[in-house]
């Protein structure tokens, strides 16, 4: 496996398993993980404002080195900019909806290990239907802004559990040698 550099990031839907890639990266590779879920939600789900969600971004992907997972549209250039090597999760829509009814059972009444203490799990239909809609509304537009990126950043799509699971025995793999 090719070496991924120092900084990563990591983008898909959401359900399509960002954070848990992520966090598997950082293990293999000792990066530090940053979940943006957690840079722009505060307790309760209140949302930060734009402008300091964009310092904290900035400030996460000025450091030397890290795995950032997250989408939000709106800071994918600065983090892009800065990045060595960005994975995209080409998940299926109802894989990504079955694994948010079931992170959301198994984290029902508190919060989950990549989000911001204090956002207890929660779904409701607007989020539902974001995901169903992920494929048309986002992903088409996502495909094409990956294919523009040139050499010396690398792009990884991986469709699918098998793909992942090849994905990180590579990165182990290399990191071995």
């Amino acid at each position: 496996m090719t070496d991924l550099g120092g900084r990563i990031m990591v983008m898909g839907s959401s359900g399509s398993g960002k954070s848990t890639l992520a966090m598997r990266l950082g293990g293999i590779t000792g990066l530090p993980v940053v979940h943006i879920d957690c840079l722009f939600w505060k307790p309760g789900w209140v949302e930060s404002p734009k402008d300091e969600l964009d310092a904290k971004v900035r400030a996460a992907a000025d450091g030397p080195a890290w795995i950032i997972d997250g989408h939000f549209k709106r800071t994918l250039g600065y983090r892009l900019e800065r990045a060595d090597t960005v994975i995209f999760l080409d998940f299926n829509r109802c894989v990504c909806l079955w694994r948010v009814l079931k992170r959301w059972m198994k984290y029902y009444g508190k919060s989950r290990p990549d989000m911001t203490q204090g956002c207890h799990e929660k779904i409701d239909l607007p989020f539902l239907k974001w995901i169903w809609d992920y494929s048309k509304n986002v992903r088409v537009d996502t495909l094409a802004w990956l294919a523009e990126i040139q050499p010396p950043k690398r792009v990884v799509i991986l469709k699918g559990n098998r793909a992942v699971k090849g994905f990180l025995a590579g990165v182990s793999e290399s990191k071995e040698i």
